[in-house]
């Protein structure tokens, strides 16, 4: 189990998006920040940091760029902008499959936590749920846990439009999957961005000619200090007929570290090209 970080801003997104909180076309201001006062001590301020400052961002850019003060907003709401609230991102992170087993046919499995008051209440009796707490989870922070494969499985519900597919080991002629009911014009706009970020994005490193991929990559620190980090990166492939999608997690590096998930991708699919290209052509 792992901190996911920004690898779950697509599927809330998605949930923004559905759920009506934002439009695809609607642009949030990143200056790199946004600040609370506390509502009991006004000399008290709360900083919520984003990793630099985007300007204005739609959803694409947001997803393309990872900005977090985009997510933040449409998360548990700022200003004018409404939120999705922490019932409903938890509400969407258990319908993309996040803190239940896959029902892989694997001994052991982890769960997972998504954040709730609920959760907190139970393991931190003694604090209320913050506001704070709703903008670190729509970011993939704060309790968040998840596996490699919940977010390879709630990725390939994305390019599929939809369809949350229960993972196998050996191919047996079952087949079972829960459709999300969502519109398929919603995963869409989540698509582009994806492949934004690709194109104009975090995930440069993964553009090809052929396989067009589509990837989210995140960041999630990691210890006491917040010295180390976990580098994901999400994605699928081929982007405009999906066949596959993917999780890479480098685990517990050094904030130096210098190499990041989605350069470990890159040089697969490179070797794909050359040596397996059945699979990506």
């Amino acid at each position: 189990l792992y901190t996911p970080g920004s690898t779950v801003k697509p599927f809330f997104a998605t949930a923004a998006l559905n759920e009506g909180v934002i439009t695809p076309d609607k642009k949030i201001l990143s200056t790199g920040s946004i600040s609370l006062v506390n509502p009991y001590n006004k000399d008290l301020v709360s900083v919520f940091k984003d990793w630099k400052a985007h300007g204005w961002v739609d959803i694409r850019k947001a997803l393309a760029v990872s900005s977090n003060v985009y997510f933040y907003e449409i998360g548990g709401g700022f200003e004018d902008q409404l939120g999705l609230g922490i019932d409903r991102l938890e509400k969407y992170a258990r319908l993309f499959g996040f803190g239940a087993r896959t029902g892989i046919d694997l001994e052991d499995e982890g769960v997972g936590t998504v954040p709730s008051p609920a959760w907190k209440k139970e393991y931190f009796p003694k604090d209320i749920w913050r506001i704070g707490d709703t903008y670190n989870t729509s970011i993939g922070q704060y309790g968040f846990q998840a596996t490699p494969l919940q977010l390879a499985r709630a990725t390939a519900a994305v390019a599929t439009d939809g369809r949350l597919t229960t993972p196998h080991l050996l191919l047996d002629g079952k087949l079972e999957e829960t459709n999300l009911s969502i519109s398929p014009e919603i995963f869409r706009v989540v698509k582009e961005g994806m492949r934004q970020a690709v194109t104009d994005g975090t995930a440069a490193s993964l553009y090809f000619d052929k396989p067009k991929v589509a990837a989210k990559t995140g960041t999630a620190q990691v210890g006491a200090k917040k010295d180390h980090l976990n580098s994901w990166v999400i994605g699928f492939a081929p982007y405009d007929e999906p066949r596959f999608a993917f999780a890479v997690l480098l685990e517990n590096g050094p904030t130096n570290v210098g190499i990041a998930a989605h350069t470990i991708m890159s040089e697969l699919l490179a070797w794909m090209r050359e040596n397996t290209p059945e699979y990506i052509n």
